[in-house]
């Protein structure tokens, strides 16, 4: 049955691999379900209610990936979405939440359509070869400088905006952090150099023991207050009344002092941020995973961007910010991840964490910190692949690759590649392989940086 649906041997992948691979996709994004409610709870949101439509968005959208598209890539709601819908559209602009989510679900339906008509997948084509590969180890700079980030090895700064952790001050929570998230990469990247099948999972597991045992020992130190959180999984159940806080909502929403252009910047602003974020992560894992044809083309594309603008808008009814495909899903595809059973592994551990929601999140930052951090090496070597002889295509993939961990956005290393493949090719004379929807794109992205 498993072979039948997901065509295991025709990619070359068996149904352990798969398993391996889609429980080491939830590890690396079990974090949302401790995050995504602390942050839209600063909303007004019920944040137990958040919880759980979280899990039953992730699990909607990952099982119709699983389903629709047989690719191994998972989807939850996206950081940086909900960090804009929480304290700029309900913070700085002061619309209610429920006016929030009604745009969350207006724009999937628009991503519906598109995907529908050949538009997204008009657009994911459209991206030049070299653009692709830069994407790719864009992404893998991005996500090893948030492996970095939750690994508390990388830390503010007040002079340079980044420094490296000082091990000896705050040793019982940052320091102690940083250097079990050292161990568990050196556990990772041995592991996997060996051949050892679920290298990945095993890293973020051991990392998590070592923690335990470290607070057990009292060198780790629960600090609240700092967002240094009790390594020990909870066994409390979750209160599912809660969801009628946020069931429906998006359809109760009072659009009274909500001016319809103000309206429309914030759907745009989802709209824009959401299609890139979510072609920019297909492009990068697809790419890594070699799923891309001759073309440079990812077969059966429109369902997977189908599955995507369905998990936005069934997310919004259920009661979370924009859903959409994560980049952790390059950690399932670097433990051997090839279709959709890994998605479908994903999407029901997703499910179970509507259960048991307290136990997954307890797993900390830093454990799955060196899962990220390895996985981004794995991307990043597709810088090899760009060709450096050509500058008016080097150059553009250079700054993809730059602005996507720099600017803390896929969204904005593709706009900054595509303008910028635009505009040097134009004027040193290779108009010729500039395709129409390229002119339109990068006309686009320049108005947003004017008008949004």
């Amino acid at each position: 049955m498993l072979e039948k649906l997901f065509h295991l041997k025709q990619n070359n992948t068996t149904v352990r691999t798969e398993v391996i691979a889609g429980i080491t996709t939830f590890m690396t994004m079990a974090y949302i379900l401790a995050v995504n409610p602390s942050m839209l709870s600063a909303a007004g949101m019920d944040a137990t209610a958040v919880l759980i439509a979280t899990c039953l968005a992730s699990f909607v959208g990952t099982m119709a990936m699983a389903l629709l598209a047989n690719y191994p890539f998972a989807l939850a709601p996206g950081m940086g979405l909900n960090a804009y819908f929480a304290y700029t559209v309900c913070g700085n602009m002061g619309y209610s939440w429920k006016v929030a989510l009604m745009a969350v679900f207006i724009e999937g339906i628009i991503f519906i359509i598109l995907s529908l008509t050949n538009v997204r997948e008009a657009i994911f084509n459209a991206i030049p070869s070299t653009l692709k590969k830069g994407v790719s180890a864009g992404i893998g700079l991005f996500i090893a400088f948030i492996g970095l980030q939750g690994a508390h090895l990388v830390v503010n700064n007040d002079s340079t905006l980044v420094s490296y952790c000082k091990f000896a001050d705050n040793w019982h929570t940052e320091g102690i952090c940083a250097v079990l998230a050292l161990i568990g990469l050196v556990i990772t990247v041995v592991l996997y150099i060996k051949g050892f099948k679920g290298s990945i999972l095993i890293g973020i597991l051991a990392t998590w023991l070592l923690g335990i045992l470290s607070q057990a020992a009292g060198i780790y130190q629960v600090d609240i207050d700092n967002g240094f959180y009790s390594l020990y999984p909870s066994m409390h159940m979750t209160d599912f009344s809660k969801i009628g806080e946020t069931f429906g909502q998006c359809f109760q929403a009072d659009f009274h002092g909500v001016g319809i252009f103000n309206f429309i910047v914030v759907l745009c602003s989802f709209l824009f941020v959401d299609m890139f974020d979510t072609i920019g992560t297909l492009v990068g894992v697809s790419s890594k995973a070699g799923m891309l044809d001759e073309n440079e083309k990812l077969p059966n594309i429109k369902p997977a961007l189908l599955a995507d603008a369905i998990a936005t808008s069934s997310g919004a009814v259920i009661g979370t910010s924009t859903t959409t495909t994560y980049v952790e899903s390059s950690a399932g595809v670097g433990a051997g991840a090839r279709t959709g059973l890994a998605s479908a592994v994903t999407a029901i551990l997703f499910l179970l964490a509507v259960f048991f929601a307290p136990i997954f999140t307890a797993i900390p930052g830093f454990a799955t910190a060196p899962a990220l951090i390895f996985v981004g090496f794995l991307m990043l070597s597709a810088v090899l692949e760009i060709n450096f002889d050509d500058l008016t295509e080097a150059v553009p993939a250079y700054l993809t690759i730059l602005a996507m961990p720099m600017m803390y956005s896929i969204a904005e290393g593709i706009a900054i590649g595509i303008v910028s493949y635009v505009v040097i090719n134009l004027i040193c004379g290779k108009y010729k392989k500039i395709t129409p929807l390229m002119y339109v794109l990068s006309l686009l992205f320049i108005c947003k940086y004017i008008f949004l």
